[in-house]
């Protein structure tokens, strides 16, 4: 009995280090800021100092003076967008960006629509990179094989 525990201790250790090293820190931080703006529930998940923390993340788009500037739009954005019926059946960022758009919110806070709109680009740039990087791993392995087959 003790043994099976044991082994699958060590299978969840495994897990865990594969997962680790799957998703590293940056990674990880970057999806709990987004998550941030996650529009369900009133933005539950809202949290302003990881939203700056995200902006600061993608430092070449935002400047120090910009941040200062989101903090102040980020407080005027949820205290509007809470308010407004239209926003509270926004069920996605995708759809978030959307709903600013048609009511002209843009313009209003181009820093949060800034932000919004690369969350919405992190997951394709990512998948992007991965398949790269999955398309030069299949290469080295089939150049690997044709130089053991020499």
């Amino acid at each position: 009995r003790h043994g099976a525990s044991g082994l699958l201790r060590k299978r969840a250790d495994q897990i865990i280090f594969e997962l680790n090293n799957r998703f590293a820190e940056r990674s990880t931080q970057l999806l709990r800021c987004i998550a941030c703006l996650d529009p369900r529930n009133s933005f539950a998940n809202y949290s302003e100092e990881k939203l700056i923390e995200l902006a600061r993340i993608y430092a070449a788009d935002f400047s120090e003076y910009d941040c200062i500037i989101l903090r102040d739009q980020l407080d005027t954005f949820i205290y509007d967008v809470r308010a407004d019926p239209e926003f509270s059946s926004c069920s996605d960022l995708g759809n978030l960006a959307v709903k600013i758009v048609q009511s002209d919110r843009r313009t209003v806070f181009p820093l949060v629509y800034r932000l919004i709109e690369l969350a919405l680009i992190l997951p394709v740039a990512t998948a992007t990179v991965e398949r790269a990087f999955s398309a030069m791993s299949i290469i080295k392995t089939e150049l690997r094989n044709k130089m053991n087959d020499k």
